[in-house]
């Protein structure tokens, strides 16, 4: 059985196609799995169904784990903005609901901050009548790299540099770029009954579980790994503190990660005042305020 998806943006399918086999390059090494990609053209994309189960507190906690591993399995070097091989060259990353995609920049940085500033913030930033000077700052304030603190992560973490752990200050040990699904709120993992006779994936401790989180629709580049913490936390997710625990027992995130939770919701969350309108003005100025508050 399948799922075939259409597309009013000739580039979406592909960009997404991609994204979903970029993502699936971690699952041998037992990063979370991946819907399969079936087929893809310029008008649709084609993907295997996925027959919904529920998850309980073991799966939640198998799926934390799962995406720590996909987190840190990128190759040395990687430049936070970088986008799957697969790609479409000269085409931007699409953030958005399918009808609503809005483009985003392609850019490559070497820290965080000024990534997420230029080619995620600005972009949006354009689209806005008038910009808030609270928006505004704590724009600058996360492009000035303060806030790329956050521990040590796949193959670029530093180990303790010192300074004010937990404060988010650029004194912490700096975050290297991580494999992230880039759009993981709950309607974007599913779950699903695993087969028996499947195997275990190498590098993977076992299965646990007999549900299995799945990752789909994607908006997949080299980011920060708690912005993926953080949206699963804007909209909420089944067995949440599972997920996080398990995820802590893979790969520890640094002192102070919840306090920059709202750092990492400001692009969604501004994404969606854009998108869909004044009703998330208030909540974008809230994590304005909790992120120049840092």
């Amino acid at each position: 059985m399948s799922v075939r998806k259409t597309s009013r943006t000739t580039a979406a399918p592909r960009i997404e196609a991609a994204g979903l086999r970029w993502l699936a390059e971690a699952v041998p090494d037992g990063g979370a799995a991946v819907v399969r990609v079936l087929d893809v053209d310029d008008d649709a994309l084609t993907v295997e169904t996925v027959v919904e189960a529920r998850p309980d507190r073991m799966s939640a906690a198998a799926f934390g784990a799962a995406l720590a591993r996909t987190h840190r399995s990128l190759p040395a070097g990687t430049a936070f903005g970088a986008l799957p091989p697969g790609h479409p060259p000269g085409e931007p990353p699409l953030f958005g609901p399918a009808g609503q995609l809005l483009p985003m920049g392609s850019g490559t940085h070497p820290s965080w901050g000024s990534f997420l500033a230029a080619e995620r913030l600005d972009p949006l930033l354009e689209r806005l009548t008038a910009v808030p000077p609270v928006l505004r700052a704590a724009r600058d304030r996360i492009a000035s790299g303060d806030l790329d603190g956050g521990g040590t992560c796949g193959t670029g973490g530093t180990g303790d540099a010192g300074g004010a752990r937990g404060t988010g200050q650029a004194t912490d040990p700096v975050e290297p770029p991580s494999r992230l699904h880039g759009d993981l709120w709950s309607g974007n993992l599913l779950w699903r009954r695993v087969s028996p006779e499947e195997p275990a994936a190498a590098g993977s401790p076992g299965r646990d579980a007999d549900v299995e989180g799945v990752l789909i629709d994607p908006f997949a580049h080299a980011g920060h790994r708690e912005s993926d913490l953080a949206m699963m936390q804007l909209f909420g997710l089944p067995h949440l503190d599972a997920v996080v625990a398990g995820y802590q027992a893979q790969l520890p995130l640094a002192p102070g990660w919840e306090e920059r939770v709202p750092v990492h919701q400001l692009f969604y969350l501004l994404g969606h005042w854009v998108i869909f309108g004044d009703a998330y003005a208030a909540s974008t100025l809230r994590c304005c305020d909790a992120t120049l508050a840092l």
